[in-house]
C-alpha cells in the first residue's frame, strides 16, 4: 500500500507540471482577455438568467438552469471546501488561498468559454438522447478527426470524478466527531470504515440509479439549505475573532510571494498546491462542470455560460476563504497535527461552544458530501455511455458505488493523488478544444449581447 501510494503521489506530481498549470492559468488569463471581461460586466443578467426569466419550457434539454447549476455547485461545494482547503493550508500555507482566488476568478471565464461550447455543440448518444460536454463539443466542434480526444476525455473521466475523497473524508468525520468522542468504537478500525463506506454506498444508490433528474431534483434542495448553515456557522467564527481578520489577510497575501510557511520558500510550490486544491475544489477546466450544463433546457449557449461562470465565485471565492478564514483565525493549523477534515472540526470546536461546532460541522459535510455522491455519478456515467453506448450507461453506476466503499477504507493520501492525477488528464484535451473553439464562442457572445442590448431576448416570466 505505501508504495501504491508513492506511485500515485508521484503521477499527480507529475500530470501537474508546468505544462497543466500553463493551460489552466494561462488558458483562464487569455480567455478572460479575449472576452474583453464580458462575462464579468453580465453577472446581473447571469442572476436574471439563473431565476428562470428566460426560460422556456419548450427549449431543448432535461433540467432548468438553477437545477444544472445546483448540481454542479453539488459536485463541486463539497469536501473540496473543507477537507480540501485544510489540505491546502498543511501542505502549502495560507498562501495557497491567493492563488486558489487567481485559479478561480480566471476559472470563471473558462466555465464561460466550456459551458458556452457544451451547449453550442451538443451532440446526441447511441440512442439519440441530446447530450452536451466536453466529449461531444470535441467531436461535434472540431471534427471526427479529433475524437481520439474526446476518448481520453472520457477514460479519464471514469476515473476522475470518483467519489473517492468524499467517502474518505466522510468516514473521517464520522468517526472523529461522532464515533470515537462518544466512546462507541475506542480507535479508528477497517471494519469501521468498511461499514460505514457500505452505509454511505446504500444511500446513494438510492439517488444515483434514477438518472439527472433525480439527482438535479435532491441536489437543487439540498445546495441552498448546506450553504446557508455552513456559512453562518463560519460566521459566528470570524465575528469572535473580528479584530484577526486583517492578519489573516496580510498573512494570506504576503505567504503567496514567499512560501515560507510550510514548502521552503519555493513560492512555485504554493502556486500549484493552490491551482491543485482551486481545480479539485471548482473543477474550473477539468471539464466536469460542461456535462451538467450541457444538460439545461435552453437554446441559448451564451445564457448557460454565464450561468456556469457563478460556480467557482460561489465555490472558491466565497466558500472557501471562509473555510480558510475559519483555520487561520483560529491557529489550528499551526497548533494541532490534524489534517483534511478533522482541523477544519477543530477550528470549529475551538470557538463554537459544547463541541457543537462540530456537530454542525458534521451535518454540512454531510450535506456537502452527499450532494456531490450524488452529482459526481452521472459525470462518469456519461463518459462511460460515451465509450460504450447509452444503454450501457447504468452499468457504470455499480463501479461507482464500489468505488464509495474502496474511498471509505484508503488512505487520504493515495485517494487525493489519484483524483488530482485524473483529473489532470481531463483538463488537457477539455482546454485544447476549447482554446481551439475560442473564436465560435466569441461570436455567439457578440451575437446574443447584440440581441440583449436592443432587447430582442424574450422574457418568460
Amino acid at each position: 500500500m505505501t508504495a501504491l501510494e508513492n506511485f500515485l503521489v508521484n503521477f499527480s506530481d507529475y500530470a501537474w507540471g508546468t505544462p497543466l498549470l500553463v493551460l489552466l492559468l494561462g488558458g483562464g488569463l487569455f480567455f478572460t482577455v479575449y472576452s474583453r471581461f464580458v462575462p464579468f460586466r453580465y453577472l446581473k443578467h447571469s442572476i436574471d438568467v439563473l431565476r428562470g426569466k428566460y426560460d422556456n419550457p419548450d427549449d431543448p434539454g432535461e433540467i432548468s438552469h438553477f437545477e444544472a447549476l445546483s448540481s454542479a455547485i453539488a459536485a463541486t461545494v463539497g469536501m473540496g471546501n473543507i477537507g480540501g482547503v485544510a489540505i491546502a493550508i498543511t501542505t502549502g500555507g495560507p498562501g495557497a488561498l491567493f492563488w486558489m482566488w487567481i485559479s478561480a476568478f480566471l476559472g470563471m471565464a473558462t466555465k464561460f468559454f466550456s459551458c458556452t461550447l457544451a451547449i453550442l455543440y451538443r451532440g446526441h448518444d447511441s440512442e439519440g438522447n441530446i447530450q452536451g460536454g466536453p466529449m461531444y463539443f470535441i467531436e461535434e466542434g472540431l471534427g471526427k478527426k479529433w475524437k481520439p480526444m474526446a476518448v481520453f476525455f472520457c477514460i479519464a473521466g471514469l476515473i476522475g470524478p470518483l467519489p473517492i475523497f468524499q467517502a474518505n473524508q466522510l468516514t473521517q468525520i464520522f468517526r472523529d466527531v461522532v464515533l470515537i468522542p462518544n466512546n462507541i468504537i475506542q480507535e479508528e478500525t477497517f471494519a469501521v470504515n468498511l461499514i460505514c463506506g457500505l452505509v454511505i454506498t446504500a444511500i446513494v444508490s438510492l439517488v444515483i440509479f434514477g438518472g439527472i433528474k433525480r439527482i438535479a431534483s435532491v441536489a437543487s434542495k439540498m445546495v441552498p439549505g448546506m450553504v446557508v448553515i455552513y456559512v453562518v456557522s463560519v460566521l459566528y467564527i470570524l465575528f469572535a475573532h473580528i479584530q484577526d481578520i486583517p492578519a489573516c489577510f496580510a498573512l494570506i497575501l504576503g505567504d503567496a510571494f514567499t512560501g515560507d510557511a510550510i514548502v521552503g520558500g519555493v513560492v512555485g510550490s504554493v502556486i500549484v498546491i493552490g491551482s491543485k486544491r482551486a481545480a479539485f475544489s471548482n473543477e474550473a477546466g477539468i471539464g466536469t462542470a460542461p456535462m451538467v450544463h450541457g444538460a439545461a433546457k435552453t437554446k441559448e449557449p451564451v445564457q448557460e455560460g454565464l450561468v456556469a461562470m457563478l460556480g467557482p465565485f460561489i465555490d472558491t471565492i466565497i466558500v472557501c476563504t471562509m473555510t480558510a478564514l475559519a483555520i487561520l483565525i483560529t491557529n489550528v493549523w499551526q497548533t494541532t497535527e490534524a489534517d483534511g477534515v478533522t482541523l477544519t472540526v477543530r477550528a470549529f470546536n475551538s470557538v463554537i461552544p459544547y463541541n457543537l461546532g462540530g456537530y454542525l460541522l458534521v451535518i454540512s459535510v454531510f450535506t456537502f458530501s452527499f450532494s456531490s455522491l450524488f452529482t459526481l455519478s452521472y459525470y462518469g456515467t456519461k463518459c462511460f455511455s460515451y465509450l460504450v453506448g447509452a444503454r450501457y450507461a447504468h452499468y457504470f453506476n455499480y463501479f461507482y458505488a464500489l468505488s464509495i466503499i474502496l474511498g471509505a477504507v484508503a488512505s487520504i493520501g493515495a485517494v487525493i493523488s489519484l483524483v488530482d492525477g485524473m483529473y489532470a488528464l481531463m483538463a488537457y484535451p477539455n482546454m485544447i478544444a476549447c482554446l481551439l473553439l475560442a473564436p465560435k464562442v466569441k461570436q455567439a457572445a457578440n451575437d446574443y449581447f447584440g440581441r440583449l442590448k436592443n432587447q430582442k431576448l424574450v422574457k418568460y416570466k
